[in-house]
């Protein structure tokens, strides 16, 4: 038994946070999986997943540690858990891409608060973990760049890796002892905002065209309207640089590209002039890269 896992594994509890086994030296969960559940112990009533299963009872934790030295998991739902990952970008990122940490500073700022003082976690990529409390008679679930670029959410079917727990990549420790706060209200409101009729009235009538190239239109805008505050020019940029090889190949009009990227544009929040600057400047360039192509 690792003495400094189990202590992870306890000290988690003791604040109320249901804990479970991760695979040693993996992010992976340690427990079965349905397809191989035995229906017997905790399963005997049918198969529980890791949330399920989860728990505060010190009692098992050090049967469950006793068998191994395995990473802390923190199942954040049944912990009244929301946290904030901002992670870091990939090695195959664009050059110049924020990290999360970077993007929620800027979502903060745009938002006239300060960056929430919380107990915060290092991952071993550089990344940071952002505690909270839940509200009280929500059920939060987890989100994936709702906030920005590199932030994710987890809440009810998510869970973190605990600090002490250790990775190929190196540790996760605690960069902020501070007390959990709660969720800000502020965040609490732009994680339960409803996007959807957004994608919806932004996704362009279907022109015409070979499918994969109407299929990418529609996926692109989409990916435009449903941008968040701080990443909507760029993702219009993005959008707008990948549509114009179709154009340039002419399984697109560039009229119909501009107008969908201009109401998806919209619908994301930003002015008519911005949209119209970033489309012309992106197209310009993504058909000045695509030579030779145009039908």
């Amino acid at each position: 038994m690792n003495n400094h896992l189990l202590t992870a594994a306890l000290a988690g509890a003791e604040r109320g946070w249901h804990v479970f086994p991760l695979r040693p030296g993996d992010k992976r969960p340690a427990l079965h999986g349905e397809t191989s559940c035995p229906l017997t112990g905790q399963c005997a009533g049918g198969h529980r997943k890791w949330e399920d299963r989860a728990t505060t009872d010190p009692d098992r934790i050090r049967r469950a540690w006793s068998q191994g030295a395995y990473n802390v998991g923190i199942a954040t739902g049944p912990s009244g858990l929301v946290v904030v990952d901002l992670d870091m970008p990939k090695p195959n990122s664009s050059t110049g891409t924020p990290c999360g940490v970077t993007t929620f500073k800027a979502l903060c700022k745009r938002a006239g608060q300060a960056v929430p003082t919380t107990y915060r976690t290092r991952t071993p990529s550089g990344g940071h973990h952002l505690y909270f409390t839940a509200p009280g008679g929500t059920r939060l679930t987890n989100t994936a760049g709702k906030l920005g670029e590199l932030i994710d959410t987890r809440a009810w079917g998510g869970y973190v890796v605990a600090a002490g727990s250790t990775t190929p990549a190196g540790s996760y420790v605690v960069a902020d002892p501070a007390p959990v706060a709660p969720l800000p209200e502020w965040l609490y409101a732009l994680l339960t905002a409803r996007q959807e009729s957004r994608a919806l009235t932004a996704a362009p009538e279907a022109p015409k065209g070979p499918a994969y190239a109407t299929a990418a239109l529609k996926a692109e805008t989409a990916n435009v309207a449903t941008a968040q505050e701080g990443v909507r020019n760029a993702t219009l940029i993005r959008a707008a640089r990948a549509l114009g090889r179709f154009v340039a190949s002419g399984a697109l009009t560039r009229a119909a590209v501009e107008d969908a990227l201009n109401g998806a544009g919209l619908a994301s929040g930003l002015r008519e002039s911005e949209c119209q600057a970033a489309i012309t400047s992106a197209l310009n360039w993504s058909i000045a890269h695509n030579p030779g192509r145009a039908a």
